[in-house]
C-alpha cells in the first residue's frame, strides 16, 4: 500500500508527482530544487544557497514522515556544474551531521534542471 506524504513547509509539487510516497517501511522523497516553500520562487541567489534551501526542503518532507536524516539510506544529486562539487560535499557533510551510517550516494551532471536550477537532490530513507 502507498501512501501520500506532504508538507506545506516544502514546496508544492510543480507537476503531476508527491513530495515523497512512502511503502511499508520506505520512504522515497521526490527530488527537490531550490524552490522557497512559500512563494514558490527558486531561491537562486548563488549555489550554496541553493543546496541549503534543497536540503532544508528535504529536511522538511522527512520531519513531517516522522523519521531524520539519520534514516536516509541513499542520496541522489544532480547538478549542472559538478565542478562545484566541493562546495556541494561540504553542506552536504554538514546536512548529515553526526549519523552514524553515512547513506550511499550518486551525483551526476546534467545539461539543465526545471526552473534553472543549479542542483536537484532527492533520497529514499529507512522508516524503523
Amino acid at each position: 500500500m502507498k501512501e501520500e506524504i506532504y508538507t506545506k513547509n516544502a514546496p508544492e509539487p510543480v507537476g503531476p508527482y508527491s513530495q515523497a510516497v512512502k511503502v511499508e517501511d520506505v520512504l522515497y522523497l521526490s527530488g527537490q530544487i531550490a524552490l522557497d516553500p512559500k512563494t514558490g520562487e527558486l531561491n537562486n541567489g548563488s549555489l550554496e544557497e541553493e543546496v541549503k534551501q534543497v536540503f532544508e526542503n528535504l529536511s522538511q518532507v522527512l520531519e513531517v514522515a516522522g523519521v531524520t536524516v539519520d534514516d536516509v539510506v541513499r542520496v541522489d544529486i544532480f547538478m549542472t556544474n559538478i565542478g562545484q562539487f566541493s562546495l556541494v560535499n561540504k553542506i552536504y557533510e554538514t546536512w548529515l551531521g553526526e549519523a552514524e551510517v553515512k547513506p550511499v550516494r550518486q551525483t551526476i551532471e546534467v545539461s539543465a534542471l526545471p526552473k534553472g536550477a543549479l542542483i536537484e537532490i532527492s533520497c529514499i530513507a529507512h522508516i524503523s
